[in-house]
């Protein structure tokens, strides 16, 4: 009860004491929301806190964790307890606890070290006394009249905080950010951001002059963020992670940390430790590390150099002295050595093996040595003739030349030579069994090269490339397949049935049908299909060509085709079978998927060895792993196809009614190029949008011949801006606008430009995956029409409606055209 009563005591006291403060006093006196006169003055000891409205930022003064008698009055993210501070207004000054914050009576804001210095960044800082209050806002910008804290940073860039050519300094004072643009180390620039930065948003990206913007590894989330030189001399966006509670680094201007400038002392080299932003230093041959730091602070060398010197070669390693060094361009090496010579100064010298003859005469010491596998630079570091150091930075020439020498030696003959005609009998001996062994040897090559060429003649073997897909015979299948009795699909090039292989592999085999060509043609195909390696595409591991059978054999995708998850109903409420229900794809999949569609077309068109058009693509031909991974199937299958009297309208269309290009369906259009495929993949995304069939008219009062999906979808995302009626409805309830907008509205704006009515206006794939991914800007499309132009008979451009194309599509043979494939289409 008495302790309760000092306490009291004290408190009255304190609080009505004759301080200017007494009659304004903040509710709270450990945290109030501004600074004036009133409270004026402001001592360490006091223990008080400027909060900004929002409680996101804290400012004050605060201790050193290496001394707790000295602080620094700085700005921090409040309840953050690991690195938090963001602006100090003394950072090279600490005060001890008899320093103060005042507002004079003259309104100069001052922050006192006890010794009379004005500490306070700009010391002009004044304002009416008054009515002048500091305050912190709640994007961290501590301000007092027209003063920003903004406009005199740190080491640290807030998010919307302006970069008008602003330098910022690391807390060691090594390293500079200087105007936005260019890393340095005591003026050495070695980082360049091509053009300067203009603003840090909230999301993360920083926003360049005239180039593409810089986005973090956590684009778009909410998180706190901050750009900070760190004392590494690295660039990094920090992002606080509030599970783990740590900032993560989220992006940083070098990967190769022994890029940076600095990291190692003089006569040093840097190397990497394999870990992320790991790097330990070595001292050069004949150099010893520094004892009071060692390798990282610096090497001393050896033995002093007298009149005779040598050289030994460091392979990939560069010392890249800046003042220190003298760029000469030489004939060869012998030109740069010699230079090095006749320099005093002159410790070592590098020479560039790309054939420029770069020669670099390193002065006085060895600076900014780094080692990397990837440079065609060698360095020569010269050392007294006596020094016993060896170089360890050997390439692979020298691991060749070091092999062991070996000595060897013959008998000498024996004292009896009078063995001739027993030698004469040992060497005809051996010639006639040598003789005798190699006839044995020919007859048997030549009964089984008899008995495998007649083979080969007869299925055709001799046509078989090299280095091809594995050939698997038709009893290997037929066990593997258990009889073929487990079909799982039936699509238009044949049925699929699934299998296990000897070594537990799972199997789907396709029996092909109407195939054209010999064997040697399949072949030539097969092997195109399987050396197209891409992670979006389905994997060919064999085939069969036995018996008039004609089969290929592929990886076992076992979630089946996208359309089951797309286009299959709920089940009744009342109903209790549980097998019909298929899982619902969230946004997160469906993008994914969307993007990875498109990187395997891309791949078929622009990157493989032989380009390929698919020329059916559709959620049947997608297939889906365990981990909802993409895999387009049917590739590369369309030459294989038999072009027979019956299928005329296939010879010119190929392709499943509702995807078919409209170009493909007017009368005398031969040419297929790759913008038919892109026309197909825009459908197949507003499908992944919409879990609606393309031709599926959503119960609306529209007659069939004139319903157009992407014309509905264009009038909902961007006439009536309800794009959320075009997402579909088992998942609407999950769209997020903030969360899922700029997905959704990337994915409806590239299909609209994949369904562009002119071919020619319609991006190539490579684009449609950047435009997904976001990396280009995407113009605002034109509404996909119901009428496509084709050309009269005059030789006019006529519109004709997509009804009719809709309809003559229809007309095509729906045995080629379809696409009611099960599970496992291939």
């Amino acid at each position: 009860m008495s302790l309760l009563l000092a306490l009291s005591a004290l408190f009255f006291l304190f609080f009505t004491s004759p301080s200017p403060a007494a009659s304004q006093s903040p509710p709270n006196p450990r945290n109030f929301s501004a600074f004036s006169i009133s409270q004026s003055p402001w001592r360490p000891t006091q223990n008080l806190l400027l909060l900004s409205p929002n409680s996101l930022f804290a400012a004050g003064f605060r201790q050193l964790p290496e001394n707790s008698n000295l602080f620094l009055f700085s700005v921090w993210y409040f309840n953050i307890s690991t690195d938090a501070v963001v602006w100090s207004a003394n950072r090279l000054s600490p005060v001890n606890r008899s320093a103060s914050l005042t507002i004079t009576a003259s309104g100069q804001l001052r922050l006192d070290n006890g010794s009379g210095r004005n500490l306070w960044p700009s010391n002009a800082v004044s304002a009416n006394s008054n009515s002048t209050q500091l305050i912190l806002r709640n994007d961290g910008d501590l301000i007092y009249a027209t003063w920003e804290s903004f406009q005199f940073p740190t080491n640290t860039i807030l998010p919307n905080q302006t970069l008008n050519e602003t330098t910022i300094v690391s807390n060691n004072g090594k390293y500079a950010f200087e105007k936005s643009v260019n890393l340095t180390f005591d003026k050495l620039m070695y980082w360049n951001s091509g053009n300067p930065f203009k603003d840090f948003e909230n999301n993360g990206k920083i926003n360049r002059d005239n180039q593409n913007p810089i986005y973090p590894n956590d684009y778009n989330t909410t998180r706190l963020r901050k750009l900070v030189v760190d004392d590494d001399g690295n660039l990094k966006i920090f992002s606080f992670n509030p599970i783990p509670r740590r900032w993560d680094v989220v992006w940083q201007a070098h990967v190769e940390l022994c890029q940076i400038y600095g990291t190692c002392g003089s006569n040093s080299i840097c190397m990497s430790s394999g870990s992320y932003n790991s790097t330990y230093c070595v001292c050069a041959p004949g150099f010893s590390p520094d004892p009071r730091g060692g390798a990282r602070r610096g090497c001393r060398r050896k033995l002093n150099i007298s009149k005779k010197v040598k050289f030994l070669q460091l392979d990939f390693v560069n010392f890249r002295g800046g003042v220190q060094q003298i760029s000469l361009q030489t004939p060869n090496i012998s030109v740069c050595e010699a230079n090095c010579l006749k320099n005093s100064s002159c410790v070592g010298y590098t020479f560039t093996y790309d054939g420029s003859s770069q020669c670099g005469l390193q002065l006085d010491n060895l600076s900014n040595g780094l080692w990397s596998p990837g440079m065609k630079i060698a360095a020569f570091v010269k050392v007294d003739n006596s020094e016993t150091d060896r170089s360890n930075f050997t390439g692979m020439m020298y691991k060749l030349q070091s092999t062991c020498p070996i000595r060897i030696s013959l008998r000498p003959p024996p004292d009896n030579t009078d063995n001739t005609t027993r030698n004469i009998w040992i060497i005809v001996t051996i010639f006639i069994a040598e003789l005798i062994s190699g006839a044995v040897f020919f007859c048997a090559f030549l009964k089984r090269f008899i008995k495998y060429r007649d083979m080969a003649r007869t299925l055709g073997l001799e046509s078989l490339p090299a280095g091809g897909p594995k050939r698997f015979t038709y009893d290997e299948l037929k066990t593997a397949t258990n009889d073929f009795s487990n079909s799982v699909g039936k699509g238009g090039f044949g049925e699929v049935f699934k299998g296990e292989l000897p070594d537990k592999r799972v199997i789907a085999v396709k029996c092909l049908k109407n195939i054209t060509g010999g064997d040697g043609d399949f072949w030539s195909e097969v092997t195109i299909i399987a050396r197209m390696h891409h992670l979006n595409l389905l994997r060919l591991w064999g085939f069969c060509a036995e018996k008039g059978q004609r089969m290929l054999v592929y990886e076992y995708i076992p979630n089946g085709s996208l359309d089951k998850f797309l286009f299959t109903k709920p089940p009744p409420s009342d109903s209790t079978d549980t097998d019909q229900e298929t899982a619902s794809l969230d946004w997160g999949i469906r993008y994914r998927i969307a993007i990875g569609v498109a990187r395997a077309i891309a791949y078929l068109h622009e990157e493989c060895l032989e380009w390929v058009l698919h020329r059916d693509i559709k959620p049947e031909n997608i297939l889906l792993d365990n981990d909802f991974c993409p895999k387009l199937s049917d590739f590369g299958l369309s030459k294989l196809r038999k072009n027979d009297e019956t299928a005329v309208s296939m010879s010119r269309i190929r392709g499943t009614p509702g995807y078919v290009a409209p170009e493909l369906v007017k009368l005398g259009s031969h040419s297929i190029t790759t913008k038919a495929d892109v026309y197909s993949f825009g459908m197949v995304l507003l499908e992944i949008i919409s879990g609606t069939r393309n031709f599926d008219t959503k119960g609306l009062a529209v007659e069939s011949a004139f319903w157009y999906f992407p014309s509905w979808a264009f009038e909902k995302a961007f006439v009536e801006e309800k794009i959320e009626e075009v997402l579909d409805s088992r998942i609407r309830n999950q769209y997020d606008s903030g969360a899922h907008f700029g997905i959704v509205n990337r994915m409806v704006q590239t299909a609209m430009w994949c369904l562009h009515n002119q071919p020619e206006m319609r991006p190539p794939m490579g684009k449609v995956v950047k435009m997904l991914e976001g990396k280009l800007e995407i113009p605002l499309p034109e509404k996909p029409s119901i009428y496509f132009l084709s050309e009269g008979q005059e030789g006019h451009k006529q519109p004709v409606p997509m009804g009719d194309v809709v309809q003559s599509v229809d007309s095509i043979d729906r045995t080629e055209l379809d696409y009611s494939s099960t599970s496992q289409s291939l």
